[in-house]
């Protein structure tokens, strides 16, 4: 029997609703004030700072736009920093590190308030998240984390002992787990063609199937050459994150592109969508190659998301690995089909946190370590401000070095090992 549905597609299941678009214009012009490549959250939530203080915006992609994990990623919404307190406070010291602390949590309530703000339809909704934890080891030391982060930022959250698990999730897979209520979700691809809505509303410019092929910064302007023209800009933003390429490879020495894979399954029967998510939370667990899934917004479907592979693969040959699993935790949906598989590129870091500030004559916000819902919007916001020279551009990212590795040039030839080492510490390590 074929797992997939009879009308199974490889695009993301957000682009039922809100499919990339095209904008077309005739001509590129010769100048402008800000130059934006890419068009997802970090970019469009740039260009709205910008148009809206009087600059003359163009952003420009080479897809359509937010073709890229901007419509594609799961719609989770967290302040995730990967290092814990004491790793953050060992490396940038006890002010930095709790200053990175804040800037999360920070973006959690951006992210709230500009979608509310900005009267945005995306089905945004505050869930709550559910964290699984998958070994009974990890229970304390999950505990001890949000315990001693709580002291530093103080949030709401509870764990939840493996007895009462059932109660937030329909599978006795988990040894017990936290609960963040503070964390949210949102429909990815419709969020991007808000902020696409309120860019051009700005003022941007928005030119799709425009590829950079080069950027050469001089001593008062940034020239970008496209295949459609050259543009002449005061100021140039590179958002392209986990699709960094050859044009800029200083930053593309910097970030890690990894391969995230997604499915979304048929509709299910109201009854069993109640008995597996009966809180409609997002929900991830504790594994370093982490699993990370959620109902639909309209609660019919379950869309799960996770690395199923040691290398990047087809969406089709990943959807079955994913159906395994999602169907060990919940086995009434052994015999549900899929009806989408895709895949997107997100960015990490190798010091696990984001950055943002300047590189050779170009600004960038990058590496966003798989919580770029969040991370991608506030520090899009942020770096708008920067180009402007206000205040509100300070960040705690500001004034640390974003490093590279030797032998590294942007394509992770070490992510299999790494990938194979953190499944076997997930499985057998402290």
């Amino acid at each position: 029997m074929s797992l997939f549905s009879s009308t199974f597609k490889s695009d993301p299941y957000w682009w039922e609703d809100a499919p990339p678009t095209r904008h077309d214009i005739e001509s590129l012009p010769s100048e402008i004030d800000v130059a934006i490549v890419g068009s997802g959250y970090t970019g469009l939530n740039a260009a709205i700072v910008l148009a809206r203080a009087g600059r003359s915006v163009i952003i420009l992609e080479a897809e359509e736009t937010a073709w890229g994990c901007s419509s594609r990623n799961g719609g989770q919404i967290s302040p995730g920093v990967k290092p814990g307190v004491g790793k953050l406070e060992r490396r940038y010291g006890r002010e930095a590190a709790h200053a990175i602390l804040r800037e999360g949590h920070a973006s959690l309530d951006f992210l709230a308030d500009f979608v509310a703000r900005e009267e945005i339809d995306c089905d945004y909704q505050h869930c709550g998240r559910f964290i699984g934890v998958h070994r009974p080891d990890r229970y304390d030391s999950m505990a001890a984390h949000f315990r001693e982060s709580s002291r530093i930022v103080p949030f709401e959250w509870h764990m939840v002992p493996a007895a009462e698990t059932t109660d937030e999730l329909g599978t006795e897979t988990y040894h017990g787990g936290a609960v963040l209520p503070a964390h949210a979700s949102l429909h990815p691809a419709r969020y991007a063609a808000g902020l696409a809505s309120r860019a051009t509303q700005a003022g941007a410019v928005i030119a799709t199937s425009t590829r950079v092929d080069g950027i050469a910064a001089e001593a008062n302007r940034v020239t970008v050459r496209t295949r459609r023209g050259t543009i002449q800009a005061r100021d140039v933003i590179v958002a392209t994150n986990g699709y960094t390429g050859e044009v800029t490879p200083g930053l593309r020495r910097r970030v890690i592109p990894i391969g995230s894979y997604v499915i979304a399954t048929e509709p299910l029967d109201p009854a069993v969508m109640q008995r597996i998510m009966p809180k409609k939370r997002v929900i991830s667990d504790t594994r370093k190659v982490v699993y990370y899934y959620r109902p639909s917004p309209d609660h019919t479907r379950v869309v799960f998301g996770g690395r199923v592979a040691l290398g990047e693969t087809d969406p089709k040959v990943s959807a079955p690995r994913l159906h395994k699993v999602v169907s060990g935790l919940f086995p009434e949906l052994s015999n549900v089909k899929i009806s989408h598989s895709w895949m997107g590129f997100v960015a990490y870091t190798f010091d696990e946190i984001p950055h943002i500030g300047q590189h050779d004559g170009v600004w960038f916000a990058t590496g966003y370590c798989g919580s770029g819902v969040a991370w991608a919007s506030y520090l899009g916001h942020r770096l708008g401000h920067k180009v402007l020279g206000n205040a509100e551009g300070r960040t705690a990212f500001d004034d640390m070095a974003f490093r590279t590795r030797p032998l590294y040039t942007g394509k992770p030839w070490f992510l299999g090992f790494a990938l194979a080492w953190h499944k076997t510490m997930d499985r057998w390590g402290p």
